[in-house]
């Protein structure tokens, strides 16, 4: 029998991998958001989550075995952040009809929980890395910390299993995403290809030279499913990466190749993309126009402030997934390739050149 899925942020990076993933398995899928993008298989939801009624109006009719919470909203303060956030958590869970079977809702934050919020991001006092789920909260408010709270309440009071995931920065597409730094690179590389600009690193010394891990965006629906199928996962807390580590000195250099670029070899200098590409957007509309290519908004395909906020920690970040593999996630993917398979992806979409 076909499970019910309600996957929440459907049209991000996350929420349209898991989207896709879940009608693969024959599950029956309803995406939310506030404006839905057309996807096979999906069917849309069109809710506001910091509406209450409307989001409960919205979810009336749908009945679902479980619920994958992937989106936020970025607000000017941590404090904002927090009221706005964790009111949408609390919208959705309060305005979900009441199960028939037992539920799981999984929900998505990352690895802001282990370095804090944006306005504080690598300062102070940090865990040691790898870091590990065990390890306590920041002594920092956290919009992540104020959405998971949000999680145990509703579990307490209406008897659902839950699941935490902290994937790091995620590769994957989508259009207008708020943190997406695939899509930055690859409309970077062009730029620098198109305009003749070298390939410059702009991030630190600790980045270019530490270790560091990411998060496919499949690979993280693949855990997300993992976890709403497995009874051990349930009512836990997991990390979520690809399953390798680099360098970004190596990195760089397969990125540069993929566009036909050379690397140019790390300086010293941090180079932020915010002001390397603060002028770009009238050259992007016009290799756009030239190439025939779908978005010619460079802000739509390009956030170079979370990029930068990514490539510029003064620290070294690696992430721990024992917890996972011990209760039996086996999934693996190269980062290299994942970026690989986005470029491609976006080349074929017309998205870039």
């Amino acid at each position: 029998m076909s499970k019910t899925a309600l996957v929440v942020g459907a049209s991000g990076i996350v929420g349209s991998a898991t989207a896709a993933l879940l009608t693969d398995r024959n599950w029956t899928v309803h995406g939310l958001a506030r404006r839905p993008t057309k996807q096979t298989g999906v069917q849309p939801v069109v809710a506001d989550l910091q509406d209450p009624k409307g989001t409960a109006d919205a979810l009336s009719g749908i009945r679902a075995d479980a619920v994958f919470l992937t989106t936020w909203l970025r607000q000017d303060s941590e404090a904002d952040n927090i009221r706005v956030n964790s009111a949408m958590v609390r919208n959705l869970l309060d305005g979900l009809p009441q199960a028939a079977a037992p539920r799981h809702v999984a929900l998505v934050t990352g690895l802001k929980h282990y370095l804090g919020p944006f306005e504080a991001y690598g300062r102070g006092t940090l865990p040691q890395t790898p870091f590990r789920e065990q390890q306590a909260r920041l002594d920092v408010e956290n919009f992540y910390y104020a959405q998971e709270d949000e999680l145990f309440a509703a579990a307490a009071r209406d008897g659902f299993t839950w699941s935490v995931h902290r994937p790091h920065t995620v590769i994957g597409k989508a259009v207008g995403n708020a943190m997406n730094m695939g899509t930055t690179l690859a409309v970077y590389a062009t730029l620098c290809r198109e305009t003749g600009r070298p390939f410059t690193f702009p991030g630190s010394a600790a980045q270019w030279s530490g270790l560091t891990d990411m998060t496919d965006a499949g690979q993280l629906a693949r855990h997300l499913l993992w976890a709403a199928e497995t009874d051990a996962a349930h009512n836990n807390a997991f990390n979520v990466v690809n399953g390798d580590v680099f360098r970004w000195q190596w990195m760089w250099g397969r990125i540069a190749e993929w566009f036909g670029l050379e690397a140019v070899p790390f300086d010293g200098i941090v180079r932020p993309l915010e002001q390397q590409m603060a002028d770009d957007a009238g050259a992007w509309r016009l290799i756009a126009q030239r190439e025939g290519l779908v978005e010619p908004d460079l802000g739509r395909l390009a956030s170079p402030w979370h990029t930068d906020a990514d490539l510029g920690r003064p620290i070294e970040v690696v992430t721990d997934m024992s917890k996972s593999r011990r209760l039996g996630f086996t999934g693996y993917q190269p980062t290299d390739d994942a970026f690989f398979a986005l470029f491609g992806q976006l080349r074929a979409d017309s998205l870039i050149p």
